[in-house]
This record gives C-alpha cells, sequence and structure tokens, in this order.
C-alpha cells in the first residue's frame, strides 16, 4: 500500500540511461476501421494515443522512406523518436549514443512483442530524415525521428511481407571540425548522419535468412561449446501461448547491484541462444528472424569473472559456430571497475559482454549513418539479453560509459573493434 500522499512510481519494459527515457512513439494511421488516418502521438503514462493530425499522411511517409515495399501494403507504422535534451542536460556530447542505444532497446522490445499480438514490424533505418521530421511536424533540433516500423497484420495473409533490406548508405564527411564545442558534438554527429531525400528510388533488396560467417579464430585458443535448449517463453514448447514472455516484458529491471556470486556455464549458454539465435525460437511463434540495421558487423566478447565450469578471462563469441574461444586467460574484476568508470556493476559482474563493430569498415558500408546502425543494434541484442536474463532469474545491466580507448588493449580485443555497448550479467544483492 502507498502512503496517502505518495505518488505512485511508474516503470517501463525498456531501459534507458539514467532513467531519462528520451524515446517518443508515435503512430502514422492510412486510415483503418479502428484508427481514422492521421497522425497520433503514444502517451506512456496514460497508454493512449493522441490523434493529433487528421489528415491523410500515407504517401509522405513512403516518399520519406524511399517507397519501402513494406508500406505498399500495410496500413499502420510506428515511429520511435528521441527527444535530445532528455539525455544530453545529463550525459551532453555522450547522449548520441545512449539515445540510439535506449532506442534499441526499444525496437527489441517493439519486435517481441509484436509476436504477441500477430503484428510483424517491418524496420526501416535508412529514411529521408528531414522529410519524416516534417511530416511529424518535429523540429529537428530539438526531436527527431530514428526508426519507422510498418506493422504487417499476420492475420491478413496479403501481409505476409517479403523480408527486404532495413538501411541504406548516407554520404560519408571528411572534414570534421576538430575544434567543435563541448556540447555541440551530439548535434553534429546527428545532422552527418542524416540522408537527404532525392528523386531517385531506392532498389529495396530482399534479405537473405544465410547465418553470416563467424569473424575471429584464434589460433590455438581454447574453444566451449555453446549450444543450448531454448528458453521457454509459455507452459509449453509448441503453440502460441507466449504467457511467459508478456510476464518478462513488464517484469524486466535492470539490476542495482551485483552480490560477486557466479553463474553456471548453462545460463550463459540459454542467454547466448535467445539473444543471438531467433531461428531457435520459432516452434514457439517467435520472429526466427527480426530485422536490424547492420548486424552482421557487431561482434560480441565476454570478460568471464565468475561462471561455473568456465575458466576466468576473455572470449570471442562466434555465432555461426555456437562456441566461445577464449583470447586472454585473466581475472578482470579490478580492470573492469575501472573500464566501467569505476562503475561496481563491472567488478562484481560474473561476465561482461562487450558489444563491438569494425567503425572503419563500417562507415565504409554505410557512410556516417553507420555509428546509428551500429548503436541501434547493439541495443536491440541488449534487450533480449536483459528479457532472457529476467526470465532466467538473473541480474542484468547495461553499461553506456566507458574509457572507449582502454577497452580494447586490456581484455585483448582486437584494436579495429570499437565497443559500442557493455551489458553485464551477474546475482543480484536482492537474490535475482
Amino acid at each position: 500500500m502507498l502512503p496517502n500522499d505518495a505518488q505512485p512510481h511508474y516503470f517501463r519494459t525498456s531501459p534507458s540511461a539514467g532513467g531519462l527515457y528520451p524515446a517518443e512513439i508515435y503512430l502514422i494511421s492510412r486510415g483503418t476501421q479502428h484508427l481514422p488516418a492521421g497522425l497520433y502521438n503514444y502517451q506512456a503514462r496514460q497508454h493512449s494515443l493522441v490523434h493529433y493530425w487528421e489528415s491523410e499522411v500515407w504517401t509522405g511517409l513512403q516518399n520519406g522512406c524511399f517507397w519501402h515495399p513494406a508500406l505498399e501494403g500495410t496500413q499502420l507504422a510506428l515511429v520511435v523518436t528521441t527527444v535530445f535534451e532528455r539525455s544530453a542536460w545529463r550525459y551532453q556530447d555522450r547522449a548520441y549514443r545512449r539515445v540510439l542505444l535506449d532506442s534499441g532497446h526499444l525496437l527489441g522490445n517493439i519486435e517481441l512483442a509484436g509476436s504477441l499480438q500477430d503484428f510483424r514490424p517491418h524496420l526501416i533505418t535508412g529514411f529521408a530524415d528531414r522529410s519524416v521530421n516534417d511530416l511529424l511536424y518535429l523540429d529537428d533540433q530539438q526531436e527527431a525521428a530514428i526508426a519507422v516500423l510498418p506493422l504487417a497484420d499476420l492475420k491478413q495473409l496479403n501481409h505476409h511481407l517479403s523480408l527486404n533490406q532495413t538501411s541504406i548508405a548516407s554520404a560519408t564527411n571528411y572534414n570534421y571540425n576538430s575544434q567543435i564545442p563541448d556540447g555541440q558534438l551530439l548535434d553534429q554527429l546527428h545532422q552527418v548522419t542524416q540522408i537527404q531525400i532525392s528523386d531517385r528510388k531506392i532498389e529495396w533488396q530482399r534479405e537473405t535468412t544465410t547465418l553470416r560467417s563467424d569473424k575471429y579464430n584464434f589460433p590455438f585458443c581454447l574453444k566451449v561449446d555453446m549450444r543450448s535448449s531454448p528458453i521457454l517463453w509459455g507452459n509449453n514448447l509448441v503453440g502460441t501461448n507466449l504467457i511467459g514472455l508478456e510476464e518478462t516484458l513488464v517484469q524486466r529491471r535492470s539490476t542495482r547491484s551485483y552480490n560477486g556470486g557466479d553463474l553456471t556455464l548453462n545460463e550463459l549458454k540459454a542467454l547466448l541462444d535467445f539473444t543471438y539465435h531467433p531461428d531457435h525460437y520459432i516452434e514457439q511463434n517467435l520472429d526466427h528472424n527480426p530485422d536490424y540495421c547492420a548486424i552482421d558487423l557487431v561482434e560480441t566478447f565476454i570478460a568471464v569473472s565468475g561462471i561455473e565450469g568456465l575458466e576466468e578471462g576473455c572470449y570471442y563469441y562466434a555465432p555461426h559456430s555456437e562456441e566461445l574461444r577464449q583470447i586472454r586467460f585473466k581475472n578482470f574484476r579490478q580492470e573492469l571497475h575501472f573500464l566501467c568508470l569505476g562503475q561496481e556493476l563491472g567488478r562484481d559482474a560474473a561476465a561482461v559482454v562487450f558489444h563491438t563493430a569494425d567503425l572503419q569498415g563500417a562507415i565504409g558500408q554505410w557512410g556516417d549513418r553507420a555509428y546509428r546502425y551500429l548503436h541501434l543494434d547493439a541495443g536491440h541484442l541488449g534487450q533480449r539479453m536483459n528479457l532472457a536474463a529476467v526470465r532466467l532469474g538473473i541480474g542484468v545491466s547495461g553499461i553506456a560509459g566507458f574509457f572507449d580507448d582502454r577497452v580494447n588493449e586490456t581484455l585483448g580485443i582486437p584494436t579495429d573493434e570499437a565497443v559500442l555497448y557493455i551489458t553485464t550479467l551477474g546475482r543480484s544483492r536482492r537474490g535475482g
């Protein structure tokens, strides 16, 4: 019971750095039986929609998204935006990384929530920024679109759409001003990652489901088989009962402190299985091939401090082979405490997961917009890992503040891999 004068404290189902929640969700309707055409804003506290523009705007959305095929037959689309100042007042220029990671977590939730309601969100992150922002009446200095998600209703056969690419390349800027004043880097980063509208029609390519090859195969390293049985999200393996997923989405919380206790190897296996192998969950009616931006460019390294049956050290996770490959033998607890800016979460965690990417290679493929794509994907992976941990009763918390230039040397991670995001895993002091 709350005291009579106490105000309720609201939680959200996806984490946010500092609990600042910069992300907003808009809904665009083409015009349906239940939702007239126009623009809607989702009000999180009241769990309601505000219909603030009643005109038909779908053609404008299609144009802004370069006529992506997913918008041809669908009737509804979500747009995830971010309000920069909600994070920037605290994290300043570093906030750009955080708002993208927060948005990626939200994309992970939308993907999984779609399975509960028979909707399939088709991610579009390659769009003309100014066109989509203008469509929503946004001042892009304050708030800007990050992702567009047409919603395919899987109860309708004509909405069983082919999977198409989600991202397109932007320009690459080679003339950065090294004297950008503090406080202006966030705006500069967002501006240079934008895509401009053009008269040409993008030839959207269909996505392939071929699993990428593992990038690193270190000679003479210890290799650990990580194959695992799927996590059960309902009362039975086969069927549509996903009550466990629904409960986990609602119950997800970030762990504030760990007790330093060990996790089991089977727990780590299950976490990685759900995070990286959605194809193992098709029998539970989860999307077996969810959309990402540039997932082939994201790599995973794990610093192990307390996994029963696994030697301490740093490992590369090879998703194709489903194995860990050890690259350094050492207990890293004190180094992790330092690398994570003195946060005890890094020191006391049983395992610390590092998502990384070759930024130079990514920019060569996607232009400056690669920065957005990589952090959105890292956040999406982080959300899957969060939910798997909560389902298994494991503590979990993300960290976006760390010494970027010290991680690789300390852990033995190849120098061309820039760290995007850190997720800590362990036993909560509260028993989780």
